[in-house]
């Protein structure tokens, strides 16, 4: 703290910067600091923001030309590191409450020329909506809700959607099985899934399929996923104003008929703050990271250890 005081007398400005940083950084561990010491926190984040923002615009302008003219997808993680150089976004890491596949890359976003299908699939687009409309002006028997939890499930952050139909779903595939009944009332979208996209094979875990409807007014906690060996694909289909999505540090609004693939096992979350639901088809498929012959290997790997009765992610809870 004295030697970040020195430096900004001095007007040393990256070093000062360098070590309010660091005083900020240790007093994350104190809970309730003494008047005087919050005053000295108050002023090191307001200096290191103001004089950051300083550096981060001089930095900038002297890249501009090289940065600029470039196309969003060959900059973007050049950005996300910039952004978080000077402190203006969290990089998120996997967590996942099942199978680790290790070495993938913890993006949040998937490059959409990882998936040469999604185009064919995004063409089928009014098809599928018009089933999505049929089920919700039906009322269809089958549209549950996703969260239920198991009855004396502790208080948690999804008590308040545990059971409810504020954010309910209509599964074509489940845990890795095929709903022939509801895949009868969607033959169109059926049709469209089995001819274009190859949908991730884990045994008795993926792939899920389901149409998510979101009612108004809704917004789902920030969460992780199972398992980064599959990628989660949104096809939007009714999206009203004030609906977004966020992975991690970036936020992006569901635009109808634009498919994109994420990772869930990096936090996320979602929210529709508009008077109308929202529906959206999820859907399982591969990491793009991973090789055939790695596909093929989780493949065999669930399908011995299911008909084993054994969960694999009960040792991976050991192991952590």
């Amino acid at each position: 703290m004295r030697l970040a005081e020195l430096h900004e007398r001095r007007s040393e400005t990256a070093l000062a910067i360098l070590r309010w940083s660091n005083v900020l950084d240790l007093a994350r561990g104190i809970d309730n600091p003494a008047p005087g010491f919050r005053a000295v926190l108050d002023h090191a984040r307001d200096y290191v923001s103001a004089k950051g923002a300083q550096i981060a615009s001089t930095i900038e302008a002297g890249i501009a030309d090289v940065r600029e003219p470039l196309p969003r997808r060959d900059r973007r993680r050049f950005d996300a590191c910039i952004d978080r150089m000077f402190g203006r976004r969290q990089i998120y890491q996997n967590e996942c409450h099942g199978l680790h596949f290790p070495f993938l890359p913890a993006d949040e976003f998937f490059d959409r020329e990882l998936f040469p299908w999604m185009a064919a699939l995004e063409a089928h687009t009014p098809a599928i909506r018009a089933e999505a409309e049929a089920l919700l002006r039906d009322g269809v028997v089958g549209i549950v809700p996703y969260v239920a939890q198991d009855r004396g499930t502790p208080e948690n952050k999804w008590s308040p959607l545990d059971r409810s139909f504020d954010w309910s779903v209509f599964y074509l595939w489940r845990f890795g099985a095929r709903d022939d009944d509801h895949c009868r009332r969607c033959p169109a979208t059926t049709g469209a899934l089995e001819e274009t996209v190859p949908l991730a094979q884990m045994g008795r875990r993926t792939p899920n399929v389901f149409f998510s409807i979101l009612k108004p007014h809704t917004r789902l906690p920030a969460h992780t996923g199972v398992s980064n060996a599959r990628a989660i694909v949104h096809l939007p289909l009714i999206v009203p104003p004030s609906c977004g999505f966020r992975v991690g540090g970036e936020t992006r609004e569901w635009r109808e008929g634009e498919a994109f693939a994420f990772d869930d096992t990096i936090e996320h979350e979602a929210w529709n703050d508009s008077d109308q639901p929202r529906v959206v088809l999820i859907l399982d498929v591969w990491n793009p990271h991973l090789t055939g012959i790695e596909r093929d290997l989780l493949t065999r790997y669930f399908d011995v250890a299911d008909a084993s009765g054994f969960d694999p992610a009960a040792l991976a809870s050991v192991a952590d």
